[in-house]
């Protein structure tokens, strides 16, 4: 990041984290966010203001359990308790080695320093890039960014009201300086509403909400 941006906030190196800017949450996917091809041009612009970016994906196994399709009788959007935590029931989306699981063919993949997979546990859904949902299982993400020596993390990506916000939230946990980038980011809004109170409920665990553009 541009050095006079970043020494206002924390000194320590930067982190750009793409969340899940995969095929099956893009337009024609499985899973796709309203709009979620729009965050990979300004993604890729902020790429090289960064020391590390580091880009997660979505990596599940045929028959993951967070696909509807895994439990008779229910549908896309139901709840299902999963493993010790409640889920909502997704259409099978990222299934590994196939073109839904990959990234999208647009984003600069050459910048990206580090990928993270996740969700490979048929037993657990994983929203977040650092944990799994029930926080047993752990990417080692936040490890490997203590390694790095990076102390802030802006996350973007796919998709604000699930994988961005647990995400962020975890970062938050693991003791980063964290921001969201918000129009590097849009929301699957089951509820229309869900990514305005995924704003508020950042900003209240401390998650600072900012715009491409100071950064370019």
């Amino acid at each position: 990041m541009d050095k006079s941006n970043a020494d206002e906030i924390v000194s320590g190196k930067t982190a750009l984290l793409v969340v899940d800017v995969q095929n099956d949450f893009c337009a024609g996917g499985a899973l796709a966010v309203p709009e979620g091809d729009a965050v990979v041009a300004p993604i890729n612009a902020l790429m090289d203001r960064f020391d590390v970016v580091v880009a997660s994906l979505d990596y599940h196994p045929p028959g993951h359990g967070s696909f509807a399709s895994s439990h008779p009788g229910k549908r896309v959007g139901e709840t299902v308790f999963l493993n010790g935590a409640n889920q909502t029931l997704w259409p099978d989306h990222c299934v590994s080695d196939t073109y839904g699981s990959e990234l999208h063919e647009d984003l600069d993949n050459d910048s990206i320093t580090k990928f993270v997979l996740k969700g490979m546990d048929p037993k657990v859904d994983s929203y977040s890039a650092f944990k799994d949902n029930v926080r047993v299982g752990d990417t080692g993400l936040a490890q490997w960014l203590r390694d790095e020596g990076v102390t802030q993390v802006y996350v973007t990506g796919l998709a604000l009201d699930y994988c961005v916000k647990f995400t962020a939230l975890d970062a938050v946990a693991e003791g980063f300086d964290t921001t969201v980038i918000a129009d590097a980011t849009r929301a699957v809004n089951l509820d229309p509403k869900d990514g305005k109170r995924t704003l508020k409920e950042l900003e209240s665990a401390g998650v600072r909400l900012t715009h491409s553009t100071e950064y370019l």
